[in-house]
């Protein structure tokens, strides 16, 4: 595969209908944690069943599909092999997501992280390296999915900051605790003599005032904010997650599945600077510097059942001053009008936050969903649920953008 067929995250691309080889690499070392690669098969979003996993420990689909066959060493270099026979897989699967996760350490560690996905004949006909990784421990590096009668493999580049438990809460896989194998060339160590009773887990303190913690919050408008670090959220990831179904309409431009929903954050920090995090014009952020803040790959096929993603590093919680999160109608439809949408916002520690949208009586095509403001230190986030209508000539973010007044010059941009 040539320079120019590398795959920048969010975009996709047709495969073949045949064997793909597909080969995850990393750079492995002492200090780097050790990864564990898996492919799900999804039926609606969700693995039906641990066969639906498959590891190098389950390494064989029931269907033949799917299979894990090999993980090696190259010097510096790991690899974990797949085959995937497209003409094998069950009608009822839609997509193939490979997944892996980091123990000991963060995916921010690893280097050299990417996905490569061969034809029959051994020539590439995707790849993808994954760069900008920081907090995560879970990753979903790509996918292969049905798309009008054949199959393309999307570069996803999503990452979880609760590693198996992020995949759980997608995807319906459940933790296998196999020991974990030594990497090749690592000497296994053994303990002489007699095997000595090992002592159980300490049983876990949870403190009193957790005790009377709801697990949700739901913000409405007679409650409609609620501070993060109050609910012990100051640390790790905060994931924004907005998913919607969309029922067709008078504004619905052709089947609601083509809807395409653009998730976007506009930015203020501390020190003044100030920006938008959007798909339009590959402004996805970064959560390791400025501004802390990451849009996952852009959907624009409508095919994932995951909606719109993107993190917030709270580690760098006193670097805002304010986040406005909010959603746009990029194609499919002229107003939000039949949708029916959820925000829900996932801390690494501390009870998710959700509320969902009212339904739209306007021609609105920008919703404002969220602001996270700064106040004395600590994040709180404001319910705000807000239709707005551009006027005439004007961009959804701009018109954001003097409702909420950042005051930002804007330019034409595409994606």
């Amino acid at each position: 595969m040539g320079a120019d067929m590398i795959m920048s995250k969010g975009s996709n691309t047709p495969v073949p209908t045949t064997v793909l080889r597909i080969e995850t690499s990393r750079r492995a070392g002492p200090g780097t944690p050790a990864t564990e690669v898996a492919a799900l098969l999804l039926t609606s979003g969700k693995i039906r069943s641990d066969a639906d996993h498959v590891t190098r420990d389950h390494p064989a689909h029931p269907s033949g599909a799917v299979r894990h066959e090999e993980r090696r060493h190259d010097g510096d270099h790991a690899t974990e092999v797949f085959t995937v026979d497209l003409a094998r897989v069950e009608d009822a699967v839609e997509r193939i997501v490979l997944t892996t996760t980091a123990d000991g350490g963060t995916f921010g560690q690893i280097p050299g992280l990417g996905v490569r996905v061969t034809g029959a004949d051994g020539r590439a006909v995707a790849q993808y390296d994954h760069t900008g990784a920081s907090v995560e421990t879970a990753l979903v590096l790509g996918e292969l999915y049905r798309r009008q009668g054949g199959w393309k493999f999307r570069a996803v580049g999503q990452g979880y900051a609760d590693g198996h438990d992020g995949l759980a809460k997608e995807y319906g896989v459940t933790a296998r605790r196999e020991p974990p194998r030594p990497e090749p060339g690592t000497p296994e160590l053994r303990q002489s003599g007699p095997e000595l009773p090992q002592p159980g887990p300490e049983p876990r303190r949870t403190p009193p005032e957790s005790a009377a913690r709801p697990a949700r919050i739901t913000l409405t408008k007679a409650a409609p904010a609620v501070s993060l670090a109050k609910q012990g959220a100051t640390t790790g990831a905060l994931r924004v997650n907005l998913n919607w179904l969309m029922r067709a309409g008078r504004w619905t431009k052709g089947a609601a599945r083509n809807l395409d929903l653009d998730l976007c954050a506009l930015y203020e920090l501390a020190d003044g600077r100030k920006g938008v995090v959007q798909a339009l014009g590959n402004a996805f952020g970064a959560l390791d510097r400025p501004p802390y803040i990451h849009l996952d790959g852009d959907d624009r096929t409508g095919a994932s059942a995951d909606g719109e993603n993107l993190t917030v590093n709270l580690d760098h919680a006193a670097d805002f001053r304010r986040i406005l999160v909010f959603v746009t109608i990029y194609e499919g439809a002229t107003s939000f009008a039949g949708l029916h949408a959820t925000v829900t916002l996932r801390p690494q520690h501390g009870a998710p936050v959700d509320f969902s949208l009212d339904a739209c009586a306007v021609p609105s095509t920008v919703c404002a969903l969220a602001l996270l403001t700064n106040q004395g230190g600590d994040l709180v986030v404001r319910r705000e649920a807000r239709y707005l209508v551009p006027e005439r000539g004007m961009s959804p973010q701009r018109t954001v953008d003097r409702a909420y007044g950042w005051g930002m010059n804007w330019t034409p941009g595409r994606k």
